[in-house]
């Protein structure tokens, strides 16, 4: 078991003008926010939407004519299938993907539209790869994992190439962790580049794989996570050997920082980011003090998130910074109560967005009535200004 640097040259020259060179960019928005010089390499703008293309095709290509026409299997919460399924479809390999149930609909409907057999089952990653392994055993396909092969590993590593070449500058890069492929390939390629640099990996608090077998000690992995393309519950021991060594640290990273990572790359990007792709900003987020200062280079690993749940983050990071509040007022059930009360809010500039009038609260007098009112406002300031003026006109007031 080994992939070194000249491997990973080798997948770059066999994937060469078949895979998407995604830009590199210095971005001083996420720059004036973290302290840190920052650098990002936008692999959601690859074809399938995320740097899997690069590992699944080297892997694709090195399968025997035999191989070919038997097929290929894998497990994969959509970023790995898609890459799998499109690339497949391009060289006449048919390609099957088990899918744990829960996975987005966008990444199950793309692997579906690149003529790719997907299969759901399984309640997580772990019970969709036992499904896989059975299928191979059953129908004769080869199995692709979606990290612990060695031709996976050697292509992923392309992305550190390009990073360096882009900006050869950085002293840092930070590497989300799900299965480990990507992590491994990268610290390969750049400790080989630059073995000054640092390679930090970020993991899901939820799903902290990587670091409990640094540790020793078995992973506790369970529950949901906007992270699901890194929610894995044990890491690769292909790329664990590989990328253990030459790994400085990995940060574990709570649920609202990777909200916060997409909500601030859409916003201030202008780029769409899964919750994935976003744990290198997560980490900055976190962990600001480790890295103010520093050139740190972010892999945006994916863009392939719900459209349904990007809005639920926009709308989470705006109740998060208070300019999406809910002010739930007690006062009297009487006609001109609701339009009094919004005329204090509007005269000082607050939109209401929704009002919910609870007429059966049991904590409320029966002649009484509870006013739950959504008001956007224009940041916390102006949300207590809109409170106190609300206090001052005699209601009683509790904020959300």
């Amino acid at each position: 078991m080994t992939v070194v640097f000249a491997d990973i040259q080798a997948a770059q020259g066999r994937i060469a003008g078949q895979v998407d060179r995604t830009p590199v960019r210095y971005s001083r928005r996420l720059s004036q926010l973290t302290g840190a010089e920052v650098w990002v390499k936008y692999d959601n703008l690859h074809f399938t939407g995320s740097f899997k293309e690069r590992g699944a095709l080297n892997r694709l290509l090195m399968l025997s004519p035999e191989e070919r026409r038997r097929g290929v299997v894998a497990a994969s919460a959509g970023n790995h299938a898609q890459a799998l399924a499109y690339h497949g479809g391009r060289l006449g390999v048919p390609v099957t993907i088990v899918m744990p149930e829960g996975t987005p609909f966008a990444k199950i409907n793309g692997t579906r539209q690149h003529g790719a057999e997907v299969v759901i089952h399984g309640l997580d990653f772990s019970g969709s790869t036992e499904e896989a392994k059975r299928l191979e055993a059953e129908r004769g396909y080869v199995f692709v994992s979606a990290f612990d092969d060695e031709g996976i590993v050697a292509g992923q590593g392309v992305c550190a190439i390009e990073f360096l070449e882009d900006a050869p500058d950085i002293d840092a890069m930070i590497i989300p962790i799900g299965g480990g492929g990507l992590i491994a390939g990268c610290a390969i390629a750049a400790k080989a580049l630059k073995p000054g640099i640092k390679v930090y990996g970020v993991e899901a608090a939820r799903y902290p794989s990587f670091t409990a077998k640094r540790a020793g000690r078995p992973p506790v992995c369970t529950g949901q996570t906007i992270a699901e393309g890194i929610a894995i519950k044990a890491v690769g021991d292909i790329p664990f050997g590989l990328a253990n060594d030459l790994i400085d640290e990995v940060f574990v990273v709570d649920e609202a920082d990777f909200e916060r990572g997409v909500s601030f790359m859409a916003t201030l990007e202008k780029t769409v980011c899964e919750g994935a792709g976003a744990g290198g900003l997560a980490a900055l987020l976190a962990y600001p003090e480790r890295f103010k200062g520093m050139k740190v280079g972010i892999e945006l690993t994916g863009g392939n998130i719900d459209a349904r749940m990007l809005a639920v983050v926009l709308n989470r990071e705006l109740v998060r910074e208070r300019r999406l509040i809910v002010y739930r007022i007690l006062g009297d059930d009487r006609p001109g109560m609701l339009s009094a009360m919004a005329a204090v809010i509007g005269g000082l500039g607050g939109n209401i967005i929704d009002v919910v009038h609870n007429r059966l609260a049991l904590d409320v007098p029966a002649k009484g009535a509870e006013f739950d009112i959504m008001v956007e406002t224009r940041d916390s300031a102006h949300a207590d200004e809109i409170g106190e003026a609300l206090k001052e006109r005699g209601y009683e007031l509790r904020m959300g």
